[in-house]
């Protein structure tokens, strides 16, 4: 009896035990699925009361967490927003993980917010990763104070070693020769012209930046063309996407520490260059802009000033800032310039026409644009067509603002999607065709198209789009002089693909070409 006594007692507190751990796991799950409930009717009464007050920009319906993730492509979230434009309008919300994104689509509006309101519209969002590159220095991921004077430095000293005249045109012209040897030694056989390009165009910045430029064997050269590239498309891959959604869960991913790796390696490269350059420094014969910024800080010392922008980090993010943009996107144009060149044989033919009946063999300058004009139109269109930095650099407002009718908070991030300027059906006859048409009157005479904005507009437009603007006229120009370029052997001018590579900016696909010299 003790022992059936004993058994029943144990089975009995058993299912006692049983009972309350069912009742207090239904207690929990049901107390869990009542917050997630109050969580979404919470949102949606905020959603809609927000609207219903401030009018917010409408957009696709966000779930929790994850935002509005399954409707996009983060492969190429310039194709899915310019879809989501159609439905929702020129101003629209979409969210990015938890992280609300107003998204401005069609040149009236993205001009409109970056002219008219240059001061609501223009701050940079500093994502999580770009928090990681620069910590707020630099003139690419900052704001306020700081910013403002880096930039206004930057400018006033890229004008003073010639940006947009003559000394920097005699920098460029000396570079064309250097690039047209190098595509000569490849004898008309098939090559990526990838390299040699950037290297052309990073001889462009260290020259104005250290005031020298480097062999095209250089490891040095070699090694900051790389890693300047590397960034550029790593910062837009869709690992670096989600972990500027989700910081705190995703610190660990490879991409992220391979971006890390690249800046560790271009700060010491920076400060082993400054430090060569300091020992030579003449204060009355700056060689480039690190010298500038060397005597500037030495005066701001002198004077006693502490708190100064004038500082290490600055430099060397400004430095970097202007290497890896200036090489990337201007080494991307002409990669892409060449290639429909090799597409579109006939327009080659038109450009090389017009070359040889207004320049012959001697060497191109700036000034000879103006009477290039279906030159001119062909390298605009190409810029058009290429279309390097599809959603912009990301803003983010200064100050709430009311815009189109729709309330906009303050720090909200924005994306002026040049995508849809640049390809707006309202503003070009025919935008998803390469038609330097576009850029022509009825008289072949040049014309400019308010909508051609591919780097940019108002406060933030990209401080070197001068400089760019003359390094791809000059390249492009010699380079067609001498060259004519035709796909690889067993190619056809019909499968040479044009699909870009979708990273922070869209570059050409891997491809050789065969540069032929001309008689």
């Amino acid at each position: 009896m003790q022992i059936c006594y004993s058994s029943g007692s144990s089975d009995k507190q058993m299912s006692l035990f049983d009972d309350s751990a069912f009742v207090l796991f239904s207690s929990q799950t049901t107390l869990l699925w009542t917050c997630l409930v109050l969580l979404i009717l919470c949102l949606l009464s905020s959603r809609f009361s927000s609207q219903e007050t401030w009018k917010e920009p409408p957009g696709p319906w966000p779930l929790p967490l994850v935002g509005n993730l399954l409707q996009l492509d983060l492969k190429k979230s310039h194709k899915t927003l310019c879809e989501l434009a159609k439905k929702y309008g020129p101003v629209f919300t979409v969210h990015f993980g938890t992280k609300r994104v107003v998204v401005l689509a069609g040149y009236k509006t993205v001009q409109e917010a970056l002219v008219r309101y240059p001061e609501e519209f223009g701050d940079r969002e500093i994502s999580p990763i770009a928090h990681d590159v620069s910590h707020g220095h630099g003139i690419m991921f900052a704001n306020g104070d700081s910013w403002k004077e880096m930039r206004r430095f930057t400018l006033s000293t890229l004008r003073d070693f010639g940006m947009g005249k003559r000394l920097a045109e005699e920098r460029i012209i000396d570079e064309c020769h250097h690039l047209v040897k190098e595509f000569k030694e490849h004898e008309g056989n098939p090559f990526d012209p990838k390299c040699s390009l950037s290297f052309a165009t990073s001889n462009i910045i260290t020259a104005i930046v250290y005031g020298h430029r480097y062999e095209y064997s250089d490891p040095r050269l070699t090694d900051m063309g790389r890693r300047a590239s590397d960034l550029i498309r790593i910062t837009g891959s869709p690992s670096i996407q989600l972990y500027n959604m989700f910081p705190w869960l995703l610190r660990w991913i490879k991409n992220r520490k391979l971006m890390l790796n690249d800046v560790e390696s271009n700060i010491r490269d920076v400060k082993e260059f400054t430090k060569h350059l300091k020992a030579t420094l003449n204060p009355d014969s700056c060689r480039g802009l690190v010298d500038c910024f060397l005597v500037r800080q030495q005066k701001e010392e002198d004077s006693g000033v502490t708190d100064t922008h004038y500082n290490e980090m600055n430099m060397i993010c400004t430095v970097t800032n202007l290497f890896s943009a200036g090489t990337d996107t201007t080494t991307s144009s002409l990669r892409w310039g060449l290639l429909l060149m090799a597409k579109y044989p006939q327009i080659q033919d038109r450009v090389q026409e017009e070359l040889s009946c207004v320049i012959g063999r001697r060497q191109v300058r700036a000034e000879d644009r103006k009477n290039l004009p279906y030159t001119d139109a062909v390298i605009h269109e190409v810029l058009r067509v290429s279309n390097i930095v599809p959603l912009s650099v990301p803003h983010a407002t200064s100050r709430d603002v009311t815009f189109q009718g729709f309330f906009i908070r303050k720090g909200t991030t924005v994306f002026p999607l040049l995508t849809s300027v640049l390809a707006d059906e309202s503003e070009w006859e025919s935008p998803h065709t390469f038609n330097p048409g576009h850029f022509l009157n009825e008289h072949g005479k040049f014309v400019s198209r308010n909508a051609f904005i591919p780097f940019s507009a108002g406060r933030r437009v990209c401080v070197g789009e001068s400089l760019a603007k003359m390094e791809i006229f000059l390249f492009f120009t010699s380079l067609l002089q001498h060259f004519r370029f035709t796909p690889a052997p067993g190619v056809t001018e019909q499968e040479l693909d044009l699909t870009p590579v979708v990273g922070f900016t869209l570059t050409p696909p891997p491809h050789n070409l065969c540069a032929v010299e001309r008689s």
